[in-house]
């Protein structure tokens, strides 16, 4: 028995430990995940289509928000090997995220008056005015965990998933219990947002009380191209995601932006599992490896590993999608399943190439970056207004269809440009 352990810890710690951190976050991820799947038959029997229309466009809002809230020196908290400059980037993060949550507050508070009769603004209600307080958290949870890859804690990652999972499910359920319709629903995606925060917070507070912190300003300008190139292609990434979810919500009376936000909960379950874990843990290594010229193999493996995972159990979900989701989340949901068969190819792309896509940063590639996601908003953002407009029937079609061609070229991209490198090396 002892010897099998052995063989197993031996394998989890190859190839500098991989596969163990996977692991780590994957578990904790996954408790996430089955706390939030086991919640949905119960959650959907309490709130309708309609209140996860609601749900999704707020989510939608918080999120284009949020990515940009840090002006993206967050993403570069794991990369610098020297620790000064991690701490500047960290606080640089937080400096960034208070000052946009802020001025977020001004801004809704000057335009209400002029914004309130607009349908979506109208559907939120009073719940829009925590809009910036849910891009705060957001931006704060996201500077922190960046803080922890940086160290490698992927066990105090994996809890603040399970926090988050607890306590956002609980107050959902809780508030569709007490009727108070779909503000229920978005304060417990405010605690999915910030749940684990204290807990990443006091380790880094540790970390901080140690480590003296480069010059502001010099940190600034030597990561410069995170807000001038990262800023506008996670703007353009992330709104090419969910934009689409506000223009449905504006142009289409009904509950399909309700059924679209439960097929990617229910998508997001494989995403969330496999493709944040491998996500996380990439980053950690991948610098490493480009220091020593072995990025375009280690991205390749890694993209093998996720495929080898995933294969099967997309398969089997495209075979009973269509008739076991209706049984689950009731008789409201019925259709929730055809949506998830069209939205599949879609994710299986994603959960191939977002874990990898930061290599592009990590080779400097920052304007092809941008580029790409430029192209990504275009297709999936530009287009479909233009299809909703002309050919409303065929909007939904298109959604599915441009976020499939986007990520398949996305991996495209990144392979031929790291290959380039190795060759070139």
């Amino acid at each position: 028995m002892k010897s099998l352990l052995d063989k197993v810890n031996a394998k989890l710690n190859a190839q500098g430990g991989f596969l163990k951190a996977v692991s780590v976050l994957v578990g904790g991820t996954a408790f996430a995940q089955l706390i939030g799947f086991l919640c949905l038959p119960i959650l959907t029997r309490l709130y309708t289509p309609e209140d996860y229309s609601v749900l999704g466009v707020y989510v939608a809002i918080v999120s284009i928000l949020a990515v940009v809230s840090c002006l993206r020196f967050d993403i570069a908290i794991p990369i610098p090997e020297n620790e000064n400059d991690g701490k500047a980037l960290l606080f640089l993060s937080f400096l960034s995220n208070t000052i946009f949550s802020i001025i977020l507050y001004v801004v809704l508070f000057i335009s209400y008056p002029y914004i309130q009769h607009y349908k979506i603004i109208d559907q939120l209600s009073y719940w829009i005015w925590l809009i910036p307080l849910g891009v705060f958290v957001s931006g704060f949870y996201s500077a922190l965990q960046f803080w922890a890859t940086r160290h490698k804690r992927f066990k105090d990652i994996a809890k603040t998933r399970m926090t988050q999972a607890i306590s956002g499910n609980a107050v959902s359920l809780a508030g569709g219990m007490f009727s108070v319709g779909f503000g229920g629903l978005i304060v417990g995606q405010l605690l999915n947002f910030s749940g684990g925060l204290v807990k990443l917070a006091v380790s880094a507070k540790k970390d901080l009380a140690v480590v003296k912190s480069s010059p502001l300003k010099a940190t600034f300008a030597k990561y410069s191209n995170f807000p001038k190139y990262s800023t506008f292609e996670a703007l353009a990434n992330v709104s090419a995601i969910q934009l689409p979810l506000i223009l449905l919500a504006s142009y289409i009376i009904g509950p399909t932006v309700g059924y679209l936000m439960l097929a990617m909960k229910v998508l997001g379950v494989p995403m969330g599992l496999i493709g944040s874990a491998f996500s996380q843990v990439y980053l950690a290594n991948a610098s490493s490896h480009f220091e020593s010229n072995t990025l375009y193999s280690y991205t390749k493996n890694v993209i093998f590993k996720i495929l080898k995972i995933t294969i099967i159990p997309f398969l089997l979900l495209a075979l009973i999608s269509p008739y076991i989701f209706g049984y689950i989340f009731g008789k409201n949901w019925n259709d929730v399943g055809l949506y998830i068969l069209a939205m599949l190819p879609w994710y299986f792309m994603q959960i191939l190439s977002s874990p990898v896509s930061m290599s592009l940063h990590i080779i400097s590639k920052q304007k092809l970056a941008l580029f790409l996601q430029i192209f990504g908003f275009i297709i999936r953002v530009i287009i479909l207004f233009l299809v909703i407009l002309a050919w409303r029937y065929y909007s939904l079609a298109w959604y599915v269809i441009s976020g499939f061609l986007f990520y398949f070229l996305y991996l495209i991209v990144i392979l031929l440009n790291l290959k380039r490198l190795d060759f070139n090396d």
